[in-house]
């Protein structure tokens, strides 16, 4: 028992860290190729934050844990949206542009609701995956053409993408923290699997739970470092983009490597709850349009609340799932 949640505590900690030197690499890099900052910014360092869930994700689903590698992209949205804006809006409300309200917000909802009536059959497959992959590449267009146009709340500021790095370095980061991103994802997964055999619960609850939380350190560290800054858009604008990828992206790593049943409890509970606490954000922030859309502390409890009510009837009742 110490072993496994060893090797969860083990694999987090390493997980994040080289998820971080990952992207210091590969964004120095890009940046000394001459690759454009707005790339390197909404690509790079955007979706990096991410790479955890999918790493984990794909280690899984090549382990035959679907559970975890599911788990961990619908629980990482559940994490960052009532949990991880929850927490933020505990710290400090804040505001949220009318054009994140009308569109990215909506586009999260939109997202989830596709992936919902995706797993209704209660299969995830290959023709899933070749959507999920074309929703991705939809969005991604969108991203460009938007940031472009300067109207993209996801792009990461300027002074949080690094500098240029000399080759050598920045492929040394890479190599190092792709290589630990693996090992502490090998070691993750593993101590998630035993302790969930030794609790005699799914790997779908630990994926949604333990996995999920972990892997959305990033986003926390993110979120709380741009509202700490006034820095609304990004705060708010790295949890959004980070969910978009959850969906699009990291639910292609089971429809690909291991095509099949969708974990019970997923369509009959997770889903909708994911759905709600989006639906939740959204009426919060939009305040039935008679004040300027924010979310408060109040509105932020709620969430924390929410997760942690969801989370609780999870563990009382997973040994019957």
């Amino acid at each position: 028992m110490l072993l496994s949640w060893a090797a969860v505590i083990v694999g987090l900690a390493l997980l994040v860290w080289s998820a971080d030197r990952f992207i210091y690499g590969s964004a120095g890099l890009a940046r000394t190729m001459g690759i454009s900052p707005l790339i390197v910014g909404m690509v790079i360092v955007g979706f990096g934050t991410s790479a955890p869930e999918l790493v984990v994700s794909i280690i899984a689903a090549f382990q035959g844990s679907p559970g975890i590698s599911m788990g961990n992209a619908i629980g990482s949205n559940l994490a960052n949206t009532a949990l991880i804006l929850g927490a933020v809006a505990l710290l400090k409300p804040f505001t949220v542009q009318r054009g994140v309200l009308k569109v990215e917000i909506p586009m999260v909802l939109g997202v989830s609701i596709a992936v919902y009536l995706m797993c209704l059959d209660g299969w995830l497959t290959y023709r899933d995956g070749a959507m999920l992959l074309v929703g991705l590449i939809g969005f991604l267009s969108w991203m460009v053409y938007s940031a472009k146009r300067g109207e993209a709340p996801m792009v990461i500021e300027g002074d949080a993408i690094p500098d240029k790095l000399p080759t050598g370095k920045a492929t040394l980061w890479i190599v190092i923290g792709l290589l630990l991103l693996v090992v502490s994802s090998q070691s993750l997964v593993w101590g998630a699997t035993q302790i969930a055999a030794q609790f005699g619960v799914s790997d779908l609850v630990i994926g949604l739970t333990v996995v999920a939380i972990g892997t959305s350190l990033p986003e926390l560290a993110a979120s709380v470092a741009g509202i700490m800054k006034g820095e609304n858009d990004i705060a708010l604008g790295n949890i959004l983009g980070s969910n978009l990828f959850n969906l699009l992206a990291i639910m292609q790593a089971p429809a690909w490597i291991a095509p099949g049943l969708v974990p019970d409890g997923m369509v009959g509970r997770d889903l909708p709850v994911m759905i709600g606490v989006t639906l939740l954000l959204f009426l919060f922030a939009w305040g039935f349009g008679n004040r300027q859309p924010r979310v408060n502390r109040v509105e932020g409890g709620v969430l924390i609340t929410s997760y942690i009510v969801y989370t609780a009837y999870l563990i009382m009742t997973s040994t019957s799932t």
